[in-house]
């Protein structure tokens, strides 16, 4: 198997991609919409302590929703929703959501949305995104390749001691379906192995990750006092496989299994780990489904996929991220921490 053209979700038919960020101080956050044009069956699945979310009762398989327009993962914690406001308004004046009358913008857009803890980070605990970030991510997306490390919403991120970021991968299967992931890397956990080799880094496909040696550099001393508070990893697997409503949620719950391939430890009580899963089959498509004895292998491949390109794509923004100084203080980044792993 390889890679997608992208190697990215946008590598999905139906995926659109758009970014903002502001790295200046005293600013350190961004915002990233993934945008679905023609909607997408979604499902959820959350299993940090401290979640931060909207709209994610909607995609539970019992309840009536049909599908979503688009998913926001934004910084700014629970400050950083708001941003879903922006996207909304923007899809209301195109017509696009669930129609609830007869006029041309009768429509309520259904936009669910996930948020890591970047608060301060660059300086000033008000300097946030704001509904106008959303517009702005969504006015910007584009089927093109999307930018990592400090980008969009990994702008602030922080994977243990280290610079997070924006992370993402994809896979083309042998049937011709892709699946991808899209991740923000904001961790309490970290991504390194106590050998200062990355966890995720035995999964690439290829040579994506380049040629990575084990560091001779000493692990950085580990972080004094308590936990750093509320931190998060979150993320978006989508495929163009026609997924029902409890399918796309199980390909969001077996990507977790990806998540612990490339971050230990997980789930915490100070991480807010939440994945979407997304099917952008169009939709007069028969949909697989989990009680279909006849789709199971199909099923068990694309879910196998998803977690595979969680750790990729968590890898990669971990890789792509860049060193930052605030006045909060230094984020070293991953390639500046061990150069040795770089050298040919």
């Amino acid at each position: 198997m390889q890679p997608g053209p992208h190697n990215a979700i946008t590598d999905v038919p139906g995926v659109l991609v758009g970014q903002v960020e502001r790295t200046d101080a005293p600013y350190l956050t961004g915002t990233t919409v993934v945008y679905f044009p023609g909607t997408a069956v979604a499902g959820v699945d959350v299993r940090g302590g401290a979640p931060g979310t909207r709209e994610t009762d909607l995609l539970d398989p019992v309840n009536a929703n049909p599908g979503v327009n688009a998913i926001v993962l934004s910084g700014g914690s629970a400050y950083g929703l708001d941003t879903a406001a922006g996207v909304m308004a923007w899809l209301e004046e195109r017509g696009e959501g669930v129609r609830v009358g007869a006029g041309e913008h009768d429509v309520v857009p259904i936009v669910p949305t996930a948020v890591i803890f970047d608060l301060a980070r660059g300086g000033d605990f008000k300097a946030r995104p704001t509904a106008d970030w959303g517009r702005d991510a969504i006015t910007a997306a584009t089927t093109d390749p999307v930018a990592q490390g400090n980008h969009g919403a990994g702008a602030g991120a922080r994977v243990g001691g280290l610079k997070g970021g924006t992370g993402t991968a994809s896979v083309r299967l042998p049937d011709g379906t892709t699946v991808a992931a899209l991740a923000i890397v904001n961790a309490a956990g970290s991504a390194v192995a106590p050998t200062g080799r990355l966890y995720g880094d035995s999964s690439a496909l290829a040579d994506e990750f380049g040629v990575l040696n084990t560091p001779t550099e000493p692990p950085p001393a580990p972080p004094t006092g308590p936990i750093p508070g509320m931190n998060t990893v979150i993320a978006v697997i989508a495929t163009d496989a026609p997924l029902d409503k409890a399918a796309a949620k199980r390909l969001a719950m077996i990507a977790h299994d990806g998540l612990a391939r490339a971050i230990d430890p997980v789930h915490t009580l100070v991480d807010g780990d939440s994945i979407f899963g997304v099917s952008t089959a169009p939709k007069d498509t028969q949909r697989l489904s989990v009680t279909d004895p006849t789709a199971l292998l199909r099923l068990e491949t694309l879910f196998a996929a998803g977690a595979r390109c969680l750790t990729r794509a968590i890898t990669h923004g971990v890789l792509a991220a860049e060193s930052v100084n605030s006045p909060a203080g230094r984020l070293s980044s991953y390639r500046d921490t061990y150069p040795s792993a770089f050298e040919s």
